[in-house]
């Protein structure tokens, strides 16, 4: 620290040329040696313990990425470290939305009907990339055309995610992969309606539900 290099050039005065040079020279670079091994052993042994764990990229509210860290740290209820997310509403022609319902073993939001489908985006993917895997991992789908609605930051207990969110119209039967899934199925807009705020949805579906109608309706006026 400053306070440090401070006494260090003050005691200079009171030593032999001898000393200095050695304070001066082979002190501080025992001292930087020191510093860069515990450095790189800490961090090598953090990645050690991390090595089995999903990891996902940090990013700042642009979505630019900042750097990486293990699904438990970005989920522990403390960092808030942002990362990014895809969500897609699937729509079929007669304007249903898809819903997926939640396992009763997801630590967040469990057994709660919830947007057609949501994932994180792993290290060194793209928002695309991610957003198709998701899709095919959870509802089977393999071409389908996704209209980007826009991004926002959501926070919940766990965690605080940059959310990248899409739309698609398809009347292709969605197929459920996930056992991260227990069901899935066409709710029609008044039926959303009537549950709203009684519980039966997750409050991210909530939030974005009003989202996409209001970004829907813009882009269809376009």
């Amino acid at each position: 620290t400053s306070v440090h290099i401070l006494l260090i050039l003050y005691s200079a005065e009171f030593m032999s040329d001898a000393e200095w040079a050695f304070i001066s020279g082979g002190l501080f670079y025992i001292i930087f040696g020191i510093w860069f091994a515990a450095v790189f052993l800490l961090n090598f042994f953090r990645k050690r313990k991390y090595r089995n764990e999903e990891w996902f990229p940090v990013v700042d509210p642009d979505g630019k990425v900042t750097g990486a860290a293990p699904r438990s740290i970005c989920h522990n209820g403390k960092s808030k470290l942002l990362h990014p997310v895809v969500h897609l509403h699937l729509l079929n022609s007669k304007g249903e939305i898809f819903l997926q319902k939640r396992s009763p073993a997801k630590d967040i939001q469990p057994d709660k009907w919830d947007t057609s489908t949501g994932g994180h985006v792993a290290t060194g993917e793209t928002v695309e990339d991610a957003l198709k895997r998701e899709v095919l991992e959870e509802i089977g789908l393999r071409n389908f055309n996704a209209r980007f609605l826009g991004k926002y930051v959501w926070e919940s207990e766990i965690e605080k995610e940059l959310v990248f969110s899409f739309v698609c119209i398809s009347d292709d039967i969605p197929h459920i992969n996930s056992p991260e899934i227990t069901d899935g199925r066409f709710w029609s807009e008044t039926e959303i309606e009537k549950n709203l705020g009684k519980g039966v949805f997750t409050p991210n579906f909530e939030h974005e539900y009003r989202f996409l109608k209001e970004k829907t309706r813009i882009l269809a006026e376009k």
